[in-house]
């Protein structure tokens, strides 16, 4: 079982900050930086959180494949839509700006959409979805990336994990937050299963041969991730299609790369991932608060609902992770010894060394 250390979100902000200042990021850049990554492991995202800093973040600034100022550039723009050029950016910095661009058209427009190109991996897609609630808009965040997972029937990775986030506004309940890669799991959780030496459930991936494996290593050299559902008998071809919808939303909409072409990691060049972002403003199409206790109805007829045997509690999408990420800013953010130890090498390395206490560690994440 992994050992997990606790530290204080405020430390480990200021950490991450001086880490991407170090390697040539704005003060200001790397503050969006560091709160997209931060809320992925305070939601109990850890395969999108601190695990990438060095290992994706750190090394392609260092290579120079991320631009550490992120030139972002108009392409075109309409009142109601936009495509913006990321300028191989770091994607928090590029995505970020897209939304806060798609939210100003909408309050006009009442609904905008923007795309991106030649961007990088953004983080999470729900922290974009969730910008627009605040405004009392329904948010909608996809972006494509690189190639990790087959097509159904295939054994060679065509297609990003392409998650689709949508963020629903409320009036007493938590807001809905779906946050879904359209493979079955993201390979970050499949990271984690192998920094833990722990098999992986049958149906994540697949290996080389395109044969379904429990082990990770399999799944991580040479073989691929199964889309959502995984098989094609448990319908993993819907996930398939999804995927595919994302990466044409996404990639080919905006000229960004696409499928097998999103670039590689170990690729000297920018990946050219493409983002898509959507805003839709409430008061557009009825009162926003009727909007709201009718969106409030419909989670509670969900939440009350008779159980199954065993169960208590009927969850909807966002509410454990709002409950996790309140748990974490009062408890601390938990982070595996594993990580811990690569935050410390690369701080090493860049000259920012990783000298925060832990609160605590535990056998394995408590929440």
């Amino acid at each position: 079982m992994s050992i997990y250390l606790y530290y204080r979100v405020e430390e480990l902000d200021d950490y991450i900050i001086r880490f991407f200042e170090k390697l040539g990021v704005s003060h200001a850049d790397a503050a969006i930086a560091s709160e997209v990554l931060l809320s992925a492991d305070l939601r109990g995202v850890e395969s999108h959180g601190l695990i990438r800093l060095h290992t994706y973040y750190g090394s392609r600034l260092q290579k120079g494949t991320i631009d550490p100022t992120s030139p972002i550039t108009v392409i075109n723009e309409t009142p109601a839509t936009l495509i913006l050029d990321g300028g191989k950016g770091l994607g928090q910095v590029v995505a970020r700006t897209a939304m806060t661009r798609c939210i100003e058209k909408a309050k006009e427009s009442g609904m905008a959409m923007v795309s991106v190109r030649n961007s990088n991996h953004y983080g999470i897609a729900g922290y974009y979805a969730m910008m627009a609630l605040p405004h009392n808009m329904i948010g909608i965040s996809l972006t494509n990336a690189q190639p990790l997972v087959a097509p159904t029937h295939g054994r060679t990775p065509l297609l990003g994990t392409n998650p689709i986030s949508i963020a629903v506004p409320t009036e007493t309940q938590r807001p809905f937050v779906l946050d879904m890669a359209t493979s079955i799991v993201p390979i970050g959780k499949v990271t984690v299963y192998d920094k833990a030496k722990k098999s992986i459930p049958a149906g994540w991936g697949i290996n080389q041969a395109g044969v379904v494996t429990q082990n990770p290593a399999e799944v991580l050299n040479g073989g691929a991730l199964l889309p959502l559902g995984g098989t094609d008998e448990m319908r993993g071809y819907k996930g398939y299609g999804l995927a595919m919808m994302v990466d044409i939303l996404s990639g080919v909409l905006s000229g960004a790369a696409f499928g097998g072409t999103v670039g590689r990691p170990r690729e000297n060049k920018g990946a050219n991932v493409g983002h898509f972002f959507a805003a839709i403003n409430v008061e557009a199409f009825r009162p926003v608060e009727e909007f709201k206790k009718d969106m409030d109805e419909f989670l509670l007829q969900m939440k009350n609902a008779p159980k199954a045997v065993g169960e208590d509690r009927i969850y909807v999408a966002g509410e454990k992770e709002f409950e996790l990420a309140e748990y974490h800013r009062q408890n601390g953010v938990p982070l595996m010894d594993e990580v811990v130890k690569s935050l410390k090498e690369a701080g090493d390395k860049i000259g920012v060394e990783f000298t925060l206490k832990p609160l605590r560690e535990t056998e394995g994440n408590e929440m």
